[in-house]
């Protein structure tokens, strides 16, 4: 019988070598394990009576998916034995780890030839915060990567984002075009007249500086759509 379904009665380290989801890492790569064995790696224990595979499944069962797993709430989380502060924080450091080091794939000097590298880079850039986030991309004149920057965070409309500090960051940076990028965190996608109005005021404001806005997207749940779509650019 398959050892996810003996977990409970049947401890990891009397499994078969082979099915074991470290062993099974290291001998066959990082990609043959299921989603719950991963889980159960970082997981490390389990709690009395129940594995680390068997709780995996069992919080693959109540959220549904490993995505839902990692975008729980401590509360959501806690709730479960086993599962305590500490593997709290070091699950979301985790999800840090990751967003840092994909992120860091994308060197100084590449350059962003088309929205869908753009879209891509945004949605791991933004995509899963808890607060909304105005960022920037600052381009040279072949629109390689000068620097990414958080310039404001939580309400975000034309109101807060100050046009100003925008423009004179492109200036310190001798950037000739922005990408400028804000996520909600609700997921939907469609502009409000707070984002309509704040693309054509930074439009309006790098023009006079003679700095190109490229594209202003909205970054929600797995989609970042470019505003020049919708006729606002």
């Amino acid at each position: 019988m398959h050892p996810d379904t003996e977990v409970t009665q049947v401890a990891i380290n009397h499994w078969p070598e082979g099915e074991r989801p470290r062993e099974k890492l290291l001998n066959r790569g990082r990609g043959a394990l299921s989603d719950a064995e991963i889980l159960a790696i970082w997981l490390r224990t389990g709690r009395r009576g129940q594995s680390a595979v068997a709780l995996a499944h069992t919080l693959m069962e109540h959220f549904g998916s490993i995505r839902a797993v990692f975008d729980a709430t401590q509360t959501e989380l806690c709730v479960f034995e086993g599962i305590g502060v500490t593997r709290y924080v070091e699950l979301q450091a985790s999800l840090e780890l990751a967003r840092r080091y994909t992120l860091g794939r994308l060197r100084r000097g590449q350059a962003f030839c088309n929205p869908k590298d753009t879209r891509d880079y945004l949605l791991l850039g933004l995509q899963g915060r808890p607060h909304e986030v105005f960022s920037c991309l600052f381009l040279d004149s072949q629109h390689r990567l000068i620097r990414f920057e958080d310039m404001f965070r939580d309400t975000i409309d034309s109101a807060v984002v100050h046009v100003r500090e925008v423009t004179s960051r492109a200036l310190t940076l001798n950037a000739a075009a922005i990408i400028a990028a804000h996520n909600h965190p609700s997921g939907i996608i469609e502009p409000s007249a707070a984002d309509r109005a704040l693309t054509r005021s930074l439009a309006d404001g790098l023009l006079l500086l003679d700095v190109r806005l490229l594209y202003q997207f909205i970054v929600g749940d797995g989609e970042a759509t470019p505003m020049a779509s919708l006729g606002l650019l």
